[in-house]
């Protein structure tokens, strides 16, 4: 009887090596549909962008048509005529001191409010003062506009002071829904260990979890500088000195004295814009670059 010379192991059938199939399709092409989507939706803002900008540098005389034509000769004399006529520097300022405040208190105190609220929400208390702020966002501003306006005057708030107070007060049920959400996501056991090593809560936020919020401060910033900036309502019926108007309000009472002046207000318009356009190019580095630290912490 002849001996077996083969293995078990040389016996067994060899498993079939799996094969890789190469991809033909690339799929991190550009998504053509979305993009036709997004280029068709920029239309809206830049086809009026395209419209204040031409209508700016024309004279009255060219603007028939259906004013989209190019001007014929450039009148850069609208900008300085603007720049006279709404005392545009002193408006610039009392904008500028509103927004500046509204973003660097609002950021200050309601991240603070939500940094407590969203550390302490297993208690009934804090828990109740977060939905009492999620049901403020459902109250629209001109059921409580008149109250507001008589107790800012009897108060002495009727003043850029006052104005740049609520809009901290106005923007803190949103800034706390959005602030709660994002400490929630930021591991507890951060503030416990800087606890344990002798620091105090304040401590702990100050240099723990204040660092960790710059994305949702720069969106809560940007938010609030875009609507400090550009609202109306609120400074036309609280502002009571002509003196401290802010630029929408400086450019209504121009617009209403000057109706057919349109390149002259156009041109205001314009100059109004500018500041805030490079304010917001300028921000939006920083909320690229917070996004960035928060997706690496």
């Amino acid at each position: 009887m002849s001996a077996i010379t083969d293995s078990p192991a040389a016996a067994a059938p060899t498993a079939p090596q799996p094969t890789t199939r190469r991809r033909t399709g690339r799929r991190d092409g550009a998504n053509w549909p979305l993009t036709a989507l997004v280029a068709v939706l920029s239309l809206t803002v830049l086809i009026p962008l395209y419209f204040t900008i031409v209508t700016a540098l024309k004279s009255p005389d060219q603007l028939g048509g259906t004013g989209f034509e190019l001007p014929t000769s450039v009148h850069l004399e609208n900008f300085s005529t603007a720049w006279n006529l709404t005392n545009f520097p002193h408006a610039l300022l009392i904008s500028a001191v509103v927004t500046v405040c509204a973003v660097v208190l609002t950021i200050l105190t309601n991240s603070l409010v939500a940094y407590a609220i969203a550390r302490n929400m297993h208690r009934p208390f804090f828990k109740a003062l977060y939905y009492f702020f999620i049901a403020a966002l459902f109250v629209p501003f001109p059921i409580i506009m008149l109250p507001v306006t008589k107790e800012t005057a009897l108060l002495g708030l009727d003043n850029p002071v006052g104005l740049f107070l609520l809009y901290a007060v106005y923007g803190l049920s949103f800034n706390v829904f959005v602030y709660t959400a994002f400490i929630k996501s930021i591991p507890a056991e951060l503030e416990e260990a800087a606890i344990m090593d002798g620091a105090s809560v304040w401590t702990s936020f100050r240099k723990i979890i204040f660092p960790l919020l710059t994305p949702m401060n720069a969106t809560v910033g940007i938010l609030t500088c875009l609507w400090a900036w550009n609202d109306f309502l609120l400074p036309l019926v609280i502002l009571s000195n002509p003196d401290t108007r802010t630029l929408p309000l400086v450019q209504y009472v121009f617009q209403s004295q000057f109706n057919t002046d349109y390149a002259t207000a156009f041109a205001s318009y314009l100059m109004a814009l500018a500041p805030l356009l490079l304010v917001y190019l300028f921000a939006q580095r920083w909320v690229i670059s917070g996004v960035m630290r928060g997706s690496i912490k």
